[in-house]
């Protein structure tokens, strides 16, 4: 993973604008987590993680390096918790429409968290909160995506899949990664201003 390419793409002010990079981790959510301080928009991604999370404590899996986007980001709002009802979703959708913008790919959303293909998961989505009563501190969010991965083992290749096996399409993850975060930024700031519909 190269982020300076995704540097050179980021058209972002706050969001991913420091970003660190893990060869393996056990899970770059846990590790998000882990700081004792983190700024907002930290990006922290992993070419392998050996104890990756899902959603409902499910282990999300990202054992072939240098196939797959696993990656975990933070947001500071220090907001109420009724905004980000629908945070989750409007993620979903800014991934959908980064693999549109770039490659003309057409996913689908399982709502809320799921990104699929032909009935098979492609990506899911973790959020996870901090709060302080009813004012939310922290927001971890967790992206895994099934990139150039060809081969899935036993207990989800019925399930599963990537982009290149659906569309033989060998994507750049980094270039991916940074239209997201163009996409994504500006509606979250509309979702912390109240005019996100």
């Amino acid at each position: 993973m190269d982020k300076s390419l995704i540097y050179n793409n980021l058209t972002t002010k706050t969001l991913a604008r420091k970003i660190e990079v893990y060869d393996t981790i056990d899970s770059t959510q846990t590790e998000l987590k882990r700081r004792n301080e983190v700024c907002d928009g930290l990006l922290i991604i992993a070419e392998s993680q050996t104890n990756g999370s899902g959603t409902h404590g499910r282990k999300w899996y990202t054992e072939t390096k240098n196939k797959n986007i696993a990656m975990s980001f933070v947001l500071i709002p220090n907001d109420n918790i009724a905004k980000f009802d629908t945070l989750t979703i409007l993620i979903a959708k800014c991934i959908v429409k980064a693999f549109k913008s770039i490659y003309n790919i057409e996913l689908k959303i399982k709502h809320p968290n799921d990104i699929v293909y032909n009935k098979k998961k492609i990506g899911g989505i973790l959020t996870q909160t901090s709060l302080k009563g009813e004012i939310v501190s922290e927001i971890f969010v967790g992206i895994g995506i099934n990139v150039l991965q060809e081969d899935f083992n036993d207990e989800i290749k019925d399930i599963a899949s990537s982009i290149y096996n659906e569309f033989n399409i060998k994507c750049n993850r980094e270039k991916i990664i940074a239209e997201f975060f163009n996409i994504f930024e500006p509606e979250y700031i509309k979702l912390m201003e109240g005019t996100y519909e």
